[in-house]
């Protein structure tokens, strides 16, 4: 039985061009690779937002629930946000 599952893509021309490169470049030895370890890449992206939102939006809104006055207003956040952003530059 097989592992694999066949696939006919058709990606924009840039994509395209960019999966050539990686093969041609010998990074990787073919299409196929190169396109596996794009799925896994998503696959662990998707995961990492999972346990984000499992760990630490879940838990923040918990935490508000449990006692709103520790909230932070949008304006407040902004504010934040901006500071940062200066002491970065």
């Amino acid at each position: 039985m097989r592992t694999t599952q066949q696939f006919s893509i058709t990606l924009p021309h840039e994509m395209a061009a960019l999966v050539e490169e990686k093969v041609n470049s010998g990074a990787y030895a073919t299409v196929s690779e190169v396109l596996r370890d794009g799925v896994r890449a998503l696959i662990e992206r998707e995961a990492a937002l999972d346990k984000w939102l499992r760990e630490e939006v879940v838990a923040g809104h918990q935490e508000y629930l449990d006692d709103p006055s520790k909230a932070v207003s949008s304006t407040e956040i902004l504010a934040r946000i901006k500071q940062r952003r200066k002491q970065k530059d």
